[in-house]
């Protein structure tokens, strides 16, 4: 195993690196490191790395969710408004119809096989979208009319709600029907998730103001505590429904709501945690994908993909109706609705595991589309930013911090002045 983990990091941050020189983004190399270093080229990777590959893969969701609670801050979701709402079922619905139309035709399947297709393929990518909108609110583009800020949390959301149509859609499938119960759990998931969550971070905010502890401990009980919400997620699966991811996204936003101070210099940690989780993410993905099935599914596949971005990003355009947004603003929002990975790669092969008929298709479809998306989505949004957004501008913070300065030091004259004279 160790010599696997050697295997990974060293030759996904080489490959990494190369990609970022070309002008490429960096994942692209590490992509291309796991399907290398796989089962469908070299299979340097030991059976036990690719045996808790999936826990792996979550360890790093965990972290850049909380990265991305704790970069965001609650009067910045509450200005979004209903687009941020929107957004977390309605691109994702478009696009689950658009491929229960168009799959039948392509490949002769019936709707509710094209339906379990069309919600493996529906859910987009926060492992590539929370990074990048992370560096869009540090940087300070579209800060001003929140863009980041309603990318990212719209992408959080939206694979809940994919994933719970998926299990129904594939219960069908398996004969067991859907039950009503399954689409009330949507919203109950989503609202314990994110009270849970609050009231951990609020919690926490208050435990790191009375006890003192190095940054690093915070780390690791803020880590600890997201493990658990995962493992919560499951015991009581079958009885209350509960969104863990979405727990933890939501104590980072409530810790950097109560406690700004700390959340910034936790941030900064998870920053450097992500280097590390970032390798494993991506090599992990290209180590799971089969070429074979990716170039089995031929030209149809790659048509029936993009015809479904199209439709995705037609769902985006409608969400963002009686907006202030810019037409180049509302472009890179569409853009960077687009890649798909972590969740392709999570349930994809689930049908097929399963034995239904369509199980073959939907892997390969799944596969794809993460070989397709994730680089052309991450590509588009690190190309165009600078282009379609606008840069907030940082005069006036810097204004009013000279003057505080200024201020500052003339209390500081005007106090040694009046202990001269009285001298």
């Amino acid at each position: 195993m160790l010599t696997s983990l050697a295997y990974i990091f060293l030759l996904g941050l080489l490959l990494g690196w190369v990609f970022q020189k070309i002008k490429l983004p960096s994942l692209l190399g590490m992509l291309l490191s796991g399907i290398l270093l796989g089962p469908s080229f070299f299979n340097l990777l030991d059976s036990s790395i690719l045996s808790i590959s999936a826990d792996l893969r979550q360890l790093a969701l965990v972290i850049i969710l909380t990265r991305a609670g704790l970069s965001l801050r609650l009067e910045d979701l509450k200005k979004v408004g209903r687009p941020a709402f929107l957004m977390c079922f309605v691109p994702a619905s478009f696009e689950i119809i658009a491929i229960s139309i168009f799959a039948p035709l392509l490949f002769g399947i019936s709707t509710l096989e094209a339906a379990i297709l069309g919600s493996v393929l529906a859910a987009v990518s926060p492992a590539i979208i929370v990074p990048r909108m992370i560096r869009l609110i540090h940087e300070g583009y579209g800060t001003k009319k929140s863009i980041p800020q309603l990318v990212l949390a719209g992408a959080s959301v939206d694979d809940v709600f994919v994933i719970v149509l998926f299990t129904s859609f594939v219960a069908l499938a398996s004969g067991k029907g859907i039950e009503a119960q399954n689409f009330i759990n949507i919203p109950i998931s989503i609202l314990l998730g994110i009270a849970f969550g609050a009231i951990c971070g609020y919690l926490l905010s208050r435990f790191f103001q009375k006890f003192h502890t190095r940054d690093s401990v915070k780390v690791i009980n803020l880590l600890s505590l997201s493990f658990l919400m995962i493992a919560l997620e499951q015991a009581i699966k079958g009885f209350i429904p509960f969104s863990g991811l979405l727990a933890i996204m939501s104590m980072g936003i409530a810790l950097n709501k109560f406690n700004s101070e700390t959340a910034e210099l936790l941030s900064v940690k998870y920053n450097k945690l992500w280097v590390a989780a970032e390798v494993i993410l991506f090599v992990l993905v290209g180590a799971i994908v089969d070429l074979n099935y990716a170039m089995s599914a031929g030209f149809t596949a790659v048509l029936l993909i993009f015809a479904a971005l199209i439709v995705r990003m037609i769902g985006v355009a409608f969400c963002l109706i009686k907006t202030n947004f810019t037409v180049k603003e509302r472009i890179f929002t569409m853009l960077s609705y687009t890649p798909k990975a972590t969740v392709q790669a999570a349930i994809g092969s689930i049908p097929l595991s399963m034995g239904l008929p369509c199980g073959q298709l939907v892997l390969t479809v799944a596969v794809l589309s993460i070989l397709l998306t994730a680089p052309i989505g991450a590509f588009s949004i690190d190309a165009t930013y600078t282009r379609l957004l606008t840069k907030e501008n940082q005069s006036c913070d810097l204004s009013s911090h000279n003057a505080r300065m200024l201020s500052k030091n003339n209390f500081a004259a005007g106090a040694k002045t009046a202990s001269s004279k009285s001298k």
